[in-house]
């Protein structure tokens, strides 16, 4: 194609309120062409004609794929207008899904409603909620009501707990994470829990080790240790929090080769089962 060149692509995502949903969708694409990076060019709340001139000049000077979310009727025939005459190839990505339900619940009560994703509802504050309890039990903090949790995180350093709570949190799960340190006992309060879900993340030896040297490289720091980065002492570690794990009959999730994502729904989907058991 004549707009494309080598190494990567401009990619161009317009929307009527934050662009996360764009985005997300987009970049999943984009992550299936490992030979072709994208050069994003985000353009949110775009929802006057105005703003969408000014996103049209962009594109004409950095041509690409042109992906949008604008429920405006007028907005959507403007900007396809606008590809064309420009002979780029443009995308109303919820286009498709809206049509399926269309065809499934009929058109009689739908109306556009920019960001209704975004409503302050109930959700909306379960979300806040969740994360401002899992920022306030990061880490081993607070633990006298780790009760209150709906996850509760363990493993030892550089497995993950911090960002997969974050995400879980996000998600409207109140998530609390506590380390598995050497010679550091236990917050009592941990193993005589009832209520919360307890999983307990872990890596092989080699990844963790890894991790570990890379971020004492990025912040140019030493440890005071030389066991925080061998491996039979990093494997010691993690039999430790198996057998810690198995005497509890705590979940287990291996995250060696998981990304953040994946690991939450492999909590989510523990926590969804957790759920569907009768109360003892």
């Amino acid at each position: 194609m004549p707009h494309r060149s080598p190494g990567y692509f401009h990619l161009h995502l317009i929307s009527d309120s934050t662009g996360e949903t764009l985005t997300t969708v987009a970049r999943a694409a984009a992550a299936q062409y490992t030979n072709m990076r994208p050069i994003e060019h985000i353009y949110p709340l775009v929802r006057t004609r105005k703003q969408l001139e000014t996103a049209l000049a962009e594109i004409e000077n950095a041509p690409g794929i042109v992906l949008y979310t604008l429920l405006d009727d007028d907005l959507r025939e403007y900007l396809a207008e606008g590809c064309r005459k420009l002979g780029l190839p443009v995308l109303f990505i919820l286009g498709p899904v809206l049509q399926l339900f269309q065809s499934y619940l009929g058109t009689a009560e739908t109306k556009p409603r920019v960001g209704a994703q975004h409503t302050l509802n109930a959700d909306y504050f379960k979300r806040i909620d969740a994360l401002n309890y899992t920022m306030f039990h990061d880490d081993g903090q607070h633990t006298e009501d780790l009760e209150d949790a709906d996850v509760v995180l363990v493993g030892i350093s550089r497995t993950s707990k911090t960002p997969t709570s974050i995400y879980l949190a996000n998600r409207g799960v109140k998530t609390a994470n506590v380390p598995l340190v050497p010679n550091i006992a236990l917050p009592p309060q941990l193993e005589t829990l009832k209520r919360p879900l307890v999983v307990g993340l872990y890596a092989t030896p080699e990844r963790i080790v890894q991790i570990r040297q890379n971020r004492l490289l990025a912040l140019k720091a030493h440890h005071d240790t030389d066991a925080y980065i061998d491996r039979q002492a990093v494997a010691d570690e993690l039999t430790f929090a198996r057998k810690l794990c198995a005497r509890h009959h705590w979940e287990l999730i291996d995250v060696s080769r998981r990304s953040i994502e994946e690991t939450a729904a492999a909590v989510m989907k523990l926590l969804a089962e957790r759920r569907r058991q009768p109360v003892a």
